[in-house]
């Protein structure tokens, strides 16, 4: 009996030694999987950004902020803030207005293909900015379709290019919360007599409140922080923040002004996050969920000749007059036409005898698809590890509040210029961390920069999925005796896979069409094709323009390609699951 009990023991002992050892590899895996990031985080980006603010605010090795004063007291500055804040604030007022019909039609309705809409509405998000801005340039600017409206150069054009991105962004944030809501209270009022419009204003309007302040905050940021689309159509004259500091850093090295405009970002970029969950939470209600989708009716005629008008204008046409004006010679034939040629496509891959690039177009696709693919990796493996440990639901407050704030840590790159970024990398990777190795001569920070801009997408597109996991299924696999590695390995990481087709999708065609820091960090030798068609298309009346014509349309092709394919992955995961 005695020698029962101690076999009973020592087993007992064995299985509590084992749980707490299973536990401890736990706690260091976990730790490991929310330090990486971090770390990389800290090091590519908090130095270089902190290292180029700091660098604008010291003089002779001392703290001087007298810069301030100076650069806030020059007319110039609150010219620039009230041209960002206007093309901000315009350019999400006509994203909802165009987005919110979208919406309606893409997940509120149901009828034959909505699916591979969905997937072409996503394309014109992840189109890359240089791309966008030659198509709107070949629109309106000289021997454009529109040129004759003299619309060239003016806020109009940069609004209209800044909607075409972010129309998407609230088309499938609010829509993917609006195709959740029960139609009852809808079809309710209806019965008792209130019109469409009173139905709208009453009804549908203040449950769909929150996911209009979530999604006008994403589109302002995004506006706010554009640089691309206002450097190639708006000029000097329209600058925004971010190209100002790109203007002061590269042709003036006035560090100090540049500093300033950026700290300027930062509280532009805080206060629209402060305003926007202040109106989320003041808006927020209990609704009813029911997933439902209606048939098409003469009724929603209006809200789909809304979206047909926003795919053909606004999407279509400049993509249209871009590969047009690819397929147009600049020479003029015998009747004083332009000639059909391909000749510009032609240079892409043997360039012009007054190309102002060293190599070919070609060259520096194929230098982009290597290096987005890196940053794609790079993006997707600490996107994962972000997307699993901010997915926990610790039942300690502490711990839940750390995980709060350590999301809100990785979002930081979608609100700092990336112009400040990629200078800031140039200035500090010198000797980073007193390493031996000056990384500035070497192409490692371009998808080292390129993944930090990629890191908040990939994370917003695994997160919901993990979130979405129901915790009493991991509570069952825990009391049937799997350790958290196991639970993990088979629930989290299946279902994580599944979602990493998008993601991958989004963290390529974001890594590829980046510009804005990439454009510090390229050198002669490796340059990527965004930054070389920037190049090219300030060669007005040359081959070369052509050539930067042809250029993103096949770079706008590639992007696009690689888009429908991570939608279709998805879509064929998602049936599978």
């Amino acid at each position: 009996m005695e020698h029962g009990d101690r076999l009973v023991s020592r087993s007992t002992r064995r299985a509590g030694r084992a749980v707490g050892t299973g536990r401890a590899w736990g706690i260091a895996a976990w730790t490991a999987a929310a330090a990486i990031p971090l770390a990389f985080l800290a090091v590519f980006f908090l130095l270089p950004v902190v290292s180029l603010i700091a660098t604008g605010f010291t003089t002779e090795g001392r703290f001087d902020a007298s810069g301030i004063p100076a650069v806030l007291g020059e007319p110039r500055t609150w010219s620039v803030v009230g041209q960002t804040l206007a093309q901000a604030a315009l350019g999400t007022l006509l994203s909802l207005v165009l987005g919110v019909p979208a919406a309606f039609v893409l997940y509120r309705l149901r009828f034959r293909g909505r699916a591979a809409l969905r997937g072409l509405m996503t394309v014109p998000f992840v189109l890359p900015t240089v791309v966008v801005g030659v198509a709107f340039e070949s629109v309106f600017g000289e021997g454009g379709p529109l040129a004759a409206l003299g619309l060239d150069r003016t806020l109009l054009v940069v609004v209209l290019a800044l909607a075409f991105f972010n129309v998407t962004v609230v088309a499938r944030t609010v829509g993917g919360f609006w195709s959740q809501l029960d139609p009852r209270p809808e079809q309710a009022a209806r019965m008792l007599g209130a019109g469409p419009v009173r139905v709208w204003w009453t009804v549908t309007l203040p449950q769909i409140a929150p996911a209009l302040a979530s999604a006008a905050s994403l589109v302002f940021l995004f506006c706010a922080t554009s640089f691309g689309i206002v450097l190639i159509l708006g000029g000097r004259s329209l600058s925004n923040v971010e190209t100002e500091i790109y203007r002061l850093t590269v042709q003036f090295l006035d560090l100090r002004s540049a500093a300033v405009l950026s700290l300027l970002q930062f509280a532009l970029v805080a206060a629209v996050l402060v305003v926007s969950a202040r109106l989320r939470r003041r808006r927020e209600q209990t609704v009813s969920l029911r997933p439902t989708a209606e048939r098409i009716r003469r009724a929603h005629a209006p809200v789909i000749a809304v979206l047909a008008a926003t795919v053909l204008l606004l999407h279509l046409l400049p993509m249209i007059a871009l590969l047009v004006g690819s397929l147009r010679g600049r020479t003029a034939g015998a009747d004083g036409a332009a000639e059909w040629t391909l000749q510009n496509y032609t240079n892409l891959f043997v360039p012009p005898a007054d190309s102002p690039i060293d190599g070919s177009v070609a060259d520096a696709l194929a230098t982009s698809l290597g290096i987005a693919a890196l940053a794609a990796t790079i993006a997707l493996l600490l996107g994962g590890l972000v997307a699993l440990v901010a997915s926990r639901r610790p039942r300690s407050r502490v711990l839940a509040r750390g995980i709060e704030w350590f999301d809100g840590a990785i979002m930081l790159p979608l609100g700092v210029s990336a112009v400040t970024l990629g200078f800031g990398l140039l200035l500090t990777m010198n000797r980073p961390l007193g390493i031996g190795l000056d990384l500035r001569t070497s192409t490692v920070l371009i998808p080292i920069a390129q993944a930090l801009v990629a890191l908040p997408i990939v994370v917003r597109t695994l997160l919901p999925v993990l979130r979405g996991i129901d915790p009493r299924q991991r509570d069952a696999a825990a009391m049937l005796g799997a350790g958290p590695l196991r639970v993990l390995g088979t629930i989290d990481l299946p279902l994580l896979g599944r979602s990493a087709g998008l993601a991958a999708g989004f963290a390529l065609a974001a890594s590829l069409g980046e510009f804005g820091a990439t454009s510090f960090l390229v050198r002669p030798d490796t340059q990527t094709l965004p930054v070389v068609i920037a190049q090219l298309i300030g060669r007005q009346g040359s081959d070369s323009y052509g050539t930067a014509l042809a250029g993103a349309v096949v770079l706008g092709a590639i992007t696009a390609g690689i888009m429908l394919l991570a939608e279709r992955w998805r879509g064929e995961a998602a049936a599978e699951w």
